[in-house]
């Protein structure tokens, strides 16, 4: 499907949102990703949270691995890793990848796609918005 798609993350898996993200934009689709704060991380909130913070300490600030503390970055990061982004094919992909938090201007009056089967109405575990975790590792956006 060549074109352009809008995406509304708002309750959606962040790992079932990305893959189809990324295979869009592997098709050759740009694919602009609205509400990225509001997507949702699946597990127990005490773990996801003691992850990501544990992530961030554990790097030297100069060098990296860097952890991207704004929602719409997290989202974007989590894209990239379903791509093959060592690869040509890959990070050309990765160019048509647009994420927002909330909902622009100029993609108010467009045509938004919720992806089906990618929500949270059938996890039995607890989740955590991508907000929450971005607010939790000193996010200010």
């Amino acid at each position: 499907m060549m074109g352009k798609m809008i995406i509304d993350a708002k309750d959606a898996i962040l790992g079932r949102l990305s893959s189809y993200v990324a295979k869009q934009a592997l098709l050759g689709s740009k694919v602009n990703v609205v509400n990225c704060e509001e997507c949702v991380i699946s597990g127990r909130r005490q773990a996801v949270l003691g992850e990501y913070i544990q992530r961030l300490h554990r790097k030297a600030p100069g060098k990296g691995p860097f952890f991207y503390r704004k929602p719409d970055m997290l989202v974007k990061r989590a894209i990239r890793g379903m791509l093959p982004f060592k690869r040509a094919r890959g990070r050309e992909a990765f160019k048509n990848v647009t994420c927002h938090i909330g909902v622009p201007e100029n993609l108010k009056n467009e045509k938004i796609i919720k992806i089906k089967d990618s929500g949270i109405e059938k996890m039995q575990t607890g989740c955590l918005k991508v907000k929450e975790i971005c607010g939790a590792v000193g996010g200010k956006w």
